[in-house]
């Protein structure tokens, strides 16, 4: 069975690097809200009804072939580095890592599905798949639905739908979420243009962790707001039709700096790959800044010896929970920053290094 310090040692699935439009979609996520008919919802629940719903979901899973070699953890019991650690990888939220209550979360050991169980709704099922991946995803996430559905009866109504905490997500309970690298568009400002028509087409978007979350290193996630009066299938149709334009948005600007500033883009490129190689201190926010340059240089064919996973190992190890974990202590602001910019170019030497060698 995987442990919490194996994730570590790992690539989790929404950083693969592989999948339909991987150049662009970093990942496609589904979450499903669902509640236990028999127990009050979120803030109406005692600590003994939010122990004794964590009770009955780990008896599910403990007889269920489908959640064999998985990783159950007690939130509560975590220390904080290690939930936050759990949030960087995608594999919480910010607001079940930061609750005080009784709660669990269940990990397949690829990272490819988790459990949030007593979040805001009783269990909140996500899936993740790598790239543009819509249907497996959808195809994953249901059938981890379908499996716990069978042993609990969920709070439904034959009108509404799932019934859910947040009335937001009363009906399929479904959220489904695209994170997008979109890097040349915020180079040629049409990003904003793009963002003010997802949202009259009733899309979110929001920063790399999500609701409440900034977009660092051009990372940002679209996802439907609706799903009250709408099937499942409505919804992945709406964003399936229309991820691709912004794709088409994105590889329109960067063709356009290609051909129009092509050596403006290059050197932006290249300047940030110098600094990442050789800054003594460097913050996350200006990582991945950078990163994002190299990245798209990456994709473009302007940097030849990086490819596109070693860059996501990169940008997870850097961030703050990963770094002190690797460096095995807790950290302040400027220790973190150092060590960051030594892990930056320590790996990014030693893959220049074995680039050289190759050649040769």
């Amino acid at each position: 069975m995987v442990t919490l310090d194996d994730l570590l040692q790992k690539r989790g699935e929404w950083l693969r690097g592989e999948g339909p439009e991987s150049d662009i979609v970093v990942s496609t996520r589904i979450r499903l809200a669902r509640n236990l008919a028999e127990f009050p919802f979120g803030p109406r629940a005692s600590q003994q009804d939010r122990e004794r719903i964590e009770e009955v979901l780990r008896q599910v899973i403990a007889e269920s072939p489908l959640f064999e070699d998985t990783l159950f953890l007690e939130v509560d019991k975590l220390s904080d580095l290690d939930r936050h650690f759990l949030v960087e990888r995608q594999l919480m939220s910010r607001e079940h890592a930061e609750a005080s209550h009784p709660r669990a979360l269940v990990i397949h050991p690829t990272e490819k599905f988790s459990l949030m169980i007593n979040e805001e709704d009783h269990l909140r099922i996500q899936a993740v798949q790598s790239g543009f991946n819509l249907q497996a995803c959808w195809e994953l996430v249901n059938q981890v639905d379908d499996e716990i559905e069978k042993h609990v009866v969920y709070a439904f109504d034959e009108k509404f739908g799932y019934l859910t905490a947040c009335p937001t997500n009363v009906g399929t309970g479904m959220r489904v979420s695209v994170m997008l690298h979109l890097p040349a568009l915020g180079i040629t400002r049409q990003i904003d243009k793009v963002f003010r028509s997802l949202q009259k087409l009733s899309l979110a978007v929001r920063g790399l962790y999500g609701e409440g979350s900034q977009a660092m290193g051009d990372f940002y996630q679209i996802s439907n707001q609706i799903t009250l009066g709408r099937s499942e299938a409505e919804i992945l149709k709406n964003i399936g039709d229309i991820i691709p334009t912004i794709l088409n948005y994105e590889r329109q600007a960067r063709n356009f700096l290609l051909k129009e500033s092509h050596d403006q883009l290059h050197d932006r490129i290249s300047r940030a790959y110098g600094i990442l190689r050789t800054a003594q201190m460097i913050s996350s926010e200006e990582a991945m800044h950078l990163l994002s340059s190299v990245r798209m240089g990456v994709t473009l064919g302007l940097i030849e010896d990086l490819d596109i996973p070693f860059l996501n190992d990169l940008f997870l190890h850097m961030q703050p929970a990963h770094l002190q974990k690797l460096v095995g202590v807790e950290l302040d602001g400027d220790d973190r920053n150092l060590e960051r910019a030594k892990f930056l170019r320590e790996q990014l030497g030693r893959r220049a290094s074995a680039s050289q060698q190759k050649s040769q």
